[in-house]
């Protein structure tokens, strides 16, 4: 009944409201202060992500629950290794560090770098936020085709855009970063420092799946993981004949041109019993994934990439104690480009 009253401020009444609205700007805690404060964030969800929980589960180390448009509302985990005297609830000296991404595996989770290797003893990472994220059983850190219509799972726009910005903002992430993987994870770190230019200062894959479109057999093998947990295959990045430009846009070995300014690491072995195996353990997908990872490493330098390295060590299969070895044989490449240690 006094939607029609108009309200007559009187300038000593104008300025008191002023310095309430300024008040509650300066008081009102932002996200990371109000979740550690044990509060949830109040308001409209705002598009992008956002921090709904917040777990310590180890010496530095932390999981964030993060809400995503890009993955239709849904929530999903995201580990944080993070640095010594790290504290972004420290509004007045927010630090942001060096950024290292770690990308897990097909059939991997937020959790497989720190359950399956020694990341989080690592001295030469205690002065670098880790950022390990969830990927989805097969994502394939790609947005999914779906037959044309796009949306949910769009896990390359949730890396990429949601998550950076969120981490970055609130969460002592800089833009200083670089970012290495494993097996779907490897695609991962190579596709996102080509897709992104100037994203990321260095890359590194382990036993990654390089060149998708190598052959028909590389082609079959991924098609095989597209359809894991039953799903439709077509829906990543649809037919490998009728969408090849969707294809070839996945496929690092035809992005190496936008290779050719960072350091890239590239190892593999090539798929039969190697000396961090059990007796006559072999790999076909090792092996497919070495011819792969020499074809990229030829056209990394055919395109004139000058920052290469390679170790392709022969006997091995597909497993965590190679993986474990070559994150810390890449770290010295990886914290170079971050100025770590300077």
């Amino acid at each position: 009944m006094f939607a029609n009253v108009p309200t007559v401020l009187t300038p000593l009444r104008a300025r008191l409201l002023l310095v309430l609205a300024v008040l509650l700007a300066v008081l009102t805690p932002t996200a990371p202060e109000a979740l550690a404060a044990g509060k949830p964030e109040t308001g409209a969800t705002r598009p992008g992500a956002e921090v709904v929980a917040v777990t310590r589960v180890a010496d530095r180390q932390v999981d964030l629950t993060v809400r995503s448009t890009a993955l239709g509302g849904r929530t999903v985990e995201v580990r944080l290794l993070t640095p010594d005297g790290w504290n972004p609830h420290d509004r007045r000296h927010r630090q942001h560090w060096p950024t290292l991404w770690l990308l897990h595996g097909c059939c991997g989770d937020y959790t497989s770098w720190t359950s399956m290797t020694d990341v989080a003893e690592t001295e030469s990472l205690r002065d670098v936020l880790v950022v390990m994220p969830e990927a989805g059983w097969n994502g394939w850190y790609s947005d999914w085709w779906n037959h044309g219509q796009g949306g949910d799972p769009a896990w390359e726009t949730f890396h990429t855009k949601e998550l950076r910005h969120l981490l970055e903002r609130d969460w002592g992430a800089s833009s200083n970063r670089a970012v290495a993987g494993l097996s779907m994870g490897g695609q991962g770190a190579l596709l996102y420092a080509a897709r992104h230019p100037g994203m990321f200062r260095a890359t590194a894959a382990f036993s990654g799946s390089a060149h998708p479109l190598l052959n028909d057999e590389s082609v079959d093998r991924i098609m095989g993981f597209f359809a894991g947990q039953d799903n439709d295959p077509l829906r990543v990045w649809g037919d490998p004949v009728a969408q090849r430009g969707i294809w070839q846009a996945h496929d690092p070995f035809h992005l190496a041109k936008r290779l050719r300014s960072i350091p890239v690491y590239l190892s593999c072995g090539d798929g039969t019993t190697g000396p961090l195996d059990a007796p006559g353990a072999t790999s076909a997908l090792e092996a497919d994934f070495n011819r792969q990872n020499h074809a990229l490493a030829a056209e990394l330098k055919r395109v004139g990439a000058r920052h290469v390295t390679t170790h392709f060590y022969g006997p091995g299969t597909h497993g965590w104690a190679y993986w474990e070895r070559e994150l810390h044989a890449s770290l010295p490449m990886l914290l170079g480009a971050l100025r770590v240690g300077d």
